[in-house]
């Protein structure tokens, strides 16, 4: 069982550059996941391909590293199969939001019983800082010289136009608030999904880390009702393009409907991984198929 003050971390070479808000995210996680004492043999992260998809890398747990943009089907299909697991999604803005937006908005539609922890830092780290789809209109980076001449994409209001049953967004830079909403999204029954605002120290020089610490509010302090999804819209319009000085962090929306594991018959009966296989009926569905 991981001890509140030990950090489930493996000891493997970490390769972030120095300063980059991955790491704040990283060690927010560890603490969640000692806050409530979850075995690491009973958790399961899930990443696709990017700076944000090597943190598995760095925890003492299970973890499957997939392809890009695709995080989110396999970690609702290894829910499905085994529900003694408790299961985190994690990808960057590019590959949750570019590559995985389609994953995305479906994962707020089901509702399955997992977390998504995005790390927004409004480019493509990887891949040396290419505009991302939360780069602000006007961002300059190597693949748009001249600026970039879109909106940019906002998450929490994509969430919230999804149903979503836990729309949240934290700041790697308070660690501790952080933690405290990895907690909440880790305990929702459903989709527990939060946009994590993270400074990228070699790419982005804007959305540095003082830039962010100028602008970010916290929502329970701010009178905001989380079950109020007409305010939370508009709380999710907040930000520099739209005119707003304030970025707004924490619990955006949250709500309970049934999940998605709920409204499968075959998970409701057996899990998968309780389910013994009958040889039998193998050779006669590959029968059929010749």
């Amino acid at each position: 069982m991981i001890d509140a003050g030990r950090p489930a971390r493996r000891e493997v070479e970490n390769t972030w550059c120095p300063g980059c808000g991955n790491f704040g995210i990283l060690v927010a996680l560890e603490q969640a996941l000692a806050e409530l004492r979850f075995e690491p043999r009973r958790v399961c992260v899930v990443s696709g391909i990017g700076q944000a998809g090597k943190l598995p890398h760095y925890l003492r747990c299970n973890f499957l590293h997939g392809l890009h943009g695709r995080a989110l089907p396999a970690a609702i299909g290894v829910r499905l199969v085994n529900p003694r697991l408790k299961v985190i999604a994690i990808g960057g803005d590019g590959d949750m939001y570019g590559e995985g937006g389609g994953p995305l908005l479906h994962a707020f539609r089901r509702n399955a019983g997992i977390a998504c922890f995005v790390h927004n830092n409004g480019v493509y780290g990887l891949t040396k800082g290419q505009a991302s789809p939360t780069s602000g209109s006007g961002a300059v980076t190597r693949a748009t010289p001249q600026g970039s001449g879109m909106p940019a994409f906002n998450p929490v209001a994509a969430g919230l136009a999804m149903h979503g049953t836990f729309v949240a967004r934290a700041f790697a830079g308070d660690i501790g608030h952080l933690t405290a909403m990895m907690v909440a999204a880790l305990q929702h029954r459903g989709f527990g999904f939060i946009d994590v605002l993270q400074p990228c120290v070699t790419f982005n020089k804007v959305n540095a880390h003082q830039w962010y610490k100028q602008r970010v509010y916290d929502l329970a302090g701010d009178g905001h009702d989380p079950t109020d999804l007409t305010a939370a819209f508009g709380r999710a319009r907040e930000w520099p393009d739209s005119g707003s000085e304030r970025i707004p962090v924490g619990l955006f929306y949250t709500h309970q409907r049934p999940t998605y594991e709920e409204q499968v018959p075959s998970w409701q009966r057996v899990p998968a991984i309780d389910v013994q296989p009958d040889p039998a009926r193998l050779r006669r569905a590959l029968e059929e198929l010749r």
